[in-house]
């Protein structure tokens, strides 16, 4: 495949994420404030997209509480720097199981599995201009947990989405993932534009070695709009990857704590080291402006609940 890199890429900052991060730097923030206050640092720095979880503002475990992301979707939007917002739909598909002769009941703690209504209740009501689809199940390294997305689950979140005028980001962590992407698409259940984010180097996905990386990219249409990212020490190194193929990137503290060996990273800093790179290679940053004409949405207040 030629190279046909990217001329003008946006970059996503993905800003506090879900894992046990919260206890190993003291940057990754907790509290609906830090969160829309480190996104609008990662915005000032160059993002022109903010990917955004929410945690519990007292002990920084991973939250699905409506409240907690209608502040942070609120003070976002009220600050004096444009961004555009995406909003993960990740949560309420995990399942911890029980001993592997044993596994069920499940383990009430850890788990936290429900409807697809309730998973998308909170982009129904704060209407962000992208939400996330992660097109599969998977194990995770970081627990004994499955992170479950029924192909049923799937389409009914994918609808739900759509019908709101949200404009959906696939996550792919394997090119099965892509596959499943390509038929609800195929459906016409995902709209055009088609957006997706390749998730490199996540423990037990696609590893981040550039094999693996290229048919994950080879599998994605011509015509979708592709973005990539790896997790920690790799993460500078795949935004150079990103821009090489012809995508977009992300950064952030959702992926990687380090700015440099020993030394821990804000999310500011990790979008002007990438926007360095990006900008080195001959790519210009896009506006957020640009970035919702690219997609073809509109900046939106957040809905009534």
């Amino acid at each position: 495949m030629p190279l046909q890199p990217s001329q003008n890429v946006f970059i996503t900052c993905a800003v506090t994420g879900s894992g046990s991060t919260q206890e190993r730097s003291p940057h990754v923030p907790r509290s609906p404030e830090e969160i829309a206050n480190s996104a609008i640092d990662a915005a000032k720095a160059g993002a022109a997209v903010v990917h955004c979880h929410v945690r519990e503002p007292d002990t920084g475990k991973p939250s699905r509480r409506i409240e907690l992301y209608k502040e942070v979707t609120e003070r976002i939007r009220a600050a004096d720097v444009d961004v555009v917002l995406n909003l993960t739909a990740g949560m309420g598909g995990d399942v911890i199981y029980g001993d592997v002769e044993n596994p069920l009941p499940h383990k009430p703690e850890g788990t936290d599995l429900v409807g697809a209504s309730e998973r998308v209740e909170h982009v129904r009501v704060c209407r962000p201009e992208i939400c996330t689809l992660d097109c599969g199940t998977m194990n995770f390294a970081e627990a004994d947990y499955v992170m479950t997305n029924t192909p049923g689950a799937l389409r009914a979140m994918a609808q739900m989405m759509t019908t709101m005028g949200v404009r959906i980001e696939i996550e792919a962590f394997d090119t099965g993932h892509l596959w499943l992407a390509k038929q609800l698409v195929a459906e016409g259940l995902i709209d055009d534009p088609v957006m997706v984010q390749l998730c490199m180097g996540i423990p037990w996905g696609a590893p981040d070695d550039l094999n693996t990386f290229m048919a994950m990219v080879n599998n994605v249409p011509h015509d979708w709009i592709k973005s990539a990212f790896s997790i920690g020490r790799n993460q500078m190194n795949y935004v150079a990857a990103a821009v090489l193929s012809g995508g977009h990137v992300r950064v952030g503290l959702e992926d990687n704590l380090w700015l440099q060996k020993g030394v821990l990273a804000t999310n500011a800093q990790l979008v002007e080291k990438a926007a360095t790179i990006a900008t080195n290679m001959g790519s210009t940053l896009m506006t957020p402006a640009e970035v919702r004409q690219l997609i073809q949405v509109k900046k939106r207040a957040p809905l009534q609940a």
